[in-house]
């Protein structure tokens, strides 16, 4: 993804919320979209697939307090009109029939390179972008300085972050857990310590480019920088290549990581482990590896809306409990408990067990939230037929609506009043 195909996505938009959002809006309005619009909820739909990924791509900047404010920072920059804002149009200083820019302009000065006669390109926009795309924005490698204008030292270059899924059962989201996750990725060559070279030799500088990686050509008002053609971008030639991988410094392995999945993990969350990612260039240090967790549905517990630490479970009644109170046996995560179902609970009626839900490493425990049904028999025997009408011939006065009746009639007398 290009740095302005980066910055003309609208992430608080995709999440509905508004720009000075808190963290904790911003969650929330991640986990419900998630929620709405996962794979196990709408299978087949692609409409709702697409919805939940470009939702995860939001919430992974969002989320992360300095990505946001490089995207924030970003946006602001394009939306102001200092690089010709997100529509791309003319620059205050065109003129009839101009190019829309005075003078010769260097795009490679927009994202951290030179013009033709520039000078350093510091503090671009490639800096900005950088901690997020793990590199110099756009992809293309850092510029530097032109022939002639003195050889720097090939920088290092970040490694690209990795994602991967992995899918647990709802005991192991609400308890935690530790999972093996084998994976079969480029790492840096352990041979060569990722520099290409074989062990006992050195990359040596690019001349052409200066070990910048781009080189600058001039066209009419403009000047564009573009990768080196004799090493490829990189800054450096090889000449004597490392065995093991070819003078890429990077080699195929498989590796087996333990991720540990905490307690109360939501569905959709990402994990980052830290250097875990693809290897860096020229040695640079590693991307870091995101692992994004996917919860089966369980049976019988769910997570509560308003608060993901407190677990929810529907019990089914009978009437006469309802009605004389009771004290029932329910299941937790890890057991079972009495619950005592008070005299005259409505049917829908949440009693809390204190203590059951979600318990964090910190010590935050969430609480289960039982909610009572009235469970309708499909049939009824003859003796319970006849109980059935004794009890309704006994309670006929007895009008349950009568309540709602009354709130209706005196609603439209006061709508025939005004």
């Amino acid at each position: 993804m290009s740095a302005r195909d980066w910055v003309e996505k609208d992430y608080y938009r995709e999440l509905g919320v508004a720009k000075d959002a808190s963290a904790d809006d911003i969650k929330k309005a991640y986990r419900k979209i998630a929620r709405e619009n996962h794979p196990d909820a709408k299978p087949g739909d692609a409409k709702a697939e697409a919805r939940f990924k470009a939702a995860g791509e939001a919430y992974g900047v969002l989320s992360d307090p300095e990505k946001r404010g490089q995207y924030d920072e970003a946006r602001t920059l394009f939306a102001g009109g200092r690089f010709g804002g997100f529509g791309g149009g003319r620059g205050a200083g065109a003129g009839a029939g101009g190019t829309g820019f005075s003078g010769g302009f260097d795009v490679g000065d927009l994202f951290g390179g030179r013009g033709a006669g520039g000078g350093a390109g510091a503090g671009g926009l490639g800096d900005l972008l950088g901690g997020l795309f793990g590199g110099a924005a756009g992809g293309g490698p850092t510029a530097g300085p032109t022939p002639g204008m003195g050889a720097t030292r090939p920088r290092e270059q970040r490694g690209a972050d990795v994602e991967t899924d992995v899918r647990i059962d709802f005991s192991e989201a609400v308890g935690g857990t530790t999972l093996p996750l084998r994976l079969a990725s480029p790492t840096r060559c352990s041979t060569c310590g990722g520099n290409g070279a074989k062990p006992g030799t050195s990359p040596r500088t690019c001349l052409t480019c200066g070990g910048a990686g781009v080189v600058s050509r001039s066209q009419g008002a403009f000047a564009f920088s573009e990768p080196c053609r004799d090493c490829s971008g990189t800054g450096a030639i090889v000449d004597d290549p490392c065995p093991e991988c070819g003078g890429d410094g990077v080699s195929t392995r498989s590796r087996t990581l333990t991720v540990r999945i905490p307690a109360g993990v939501d569905d959709g969350q990402r994990i980052r482990l830290a250097g875990q990612g693809q290897p860096g260039s020229r040695g640079g240090p590693a991307g870091d590896l995101f692992v994004v967790v996917h919860v089966n549905p369980d049976d019988l517990f769910g997570r509560s809306e308003r608060n993901a630490d407190d677990l929810t479970l529907t019990v089914p009644v009978t009437f006469p409990e309802l009605v004389d109170g009771t004290t029932i046996t329910v299941p937790t995560m890890d057991g079972k408990v009495s619950l005592k179902v008070p005299a005259g609970s409505q049917s829908g009626r949440t009693l809390r067990v204190r203590g059951r839900g979600v318990r964090r490493k910190d010590g935050r425990t969430g609480d289960l939230l039982v909610t009572v049904e009235l469970a309708v028999p499909n049939r009824l025997d003859k003796a319970a037929r006849e109980a059935l009408d004794a009890y309704a011939d006994a309670t006929r006065d007895h009008d349950p609506r009568a309540e709602l009746t009354r709130r209706a009639e005196a609603a439209a007398r006061r709508e025939t009043a005004s």
